[in-house]
């Protein structure tokens, strides 16, 4: 599962991955794919750049960035606190998806779901807006 996390709004995409062979890294060419194809569906200012962790299935990075346009940084090792939006992203999906849980026996709707479940949770530090809330009102501000 892919999390992908504009900062200001919280507005989570959750496309579901299958699992690859490894190329270029343990699937980072089938991670770098499905990213590009889901940053494809914001609006490009808010996707200017991404924060990853320095998992193996992100080493197609540098191909990422020249195919997107996106800018790619890291986080330094053991500092989960750079990247505090995913982190507790993270742990809302464990409420649906317990650690070790086989995600290919869900559907892409199923994960879907969760996702859509997630953006319609008020959270505090969006004003107890909704992602979805704060991501609308952004858009509308950005016209």
């Amino acid at each position: 599962m892919l999390v992908h996390l504009p900062r200001e709004q919280g507005y989570g995409l959750a496309p579901r991955m299958r699992n690859s062979p490894p190329l270029a890294g343990y699937g980072a060419v089938s991670m770098a794919n499905a990213l590009k194809k889901a940053v494809k569906t914001l609006p490009a200012q808010l996707c200017r750049s991404l924060t990853w962790d320095r998992g193996k299935e992100l080493s197609d990075h540098a191909r990422f960035t020249i195919e997107s346009g996106v800018k790619v940084f890291f986080a330094d090792p053991r500092c989960p606190w750079q990247r505090g939006t995913n982190e507790n992203t993270n742990g809302l999906l464990r409420q649906y998806f317990p650690k070790g849980t086989d995600l290919s026996r869900w559907s892409a709707n199923e994960i879907q779901a969760v996702a859509n479940a997630l953006n319609m949770r008020p959270r505090k530090t969006l004003g107890w807006k909704t992602p979805a809330e704060a991501l609308d009102q952004y858009l509308k501000s950005a016209q």
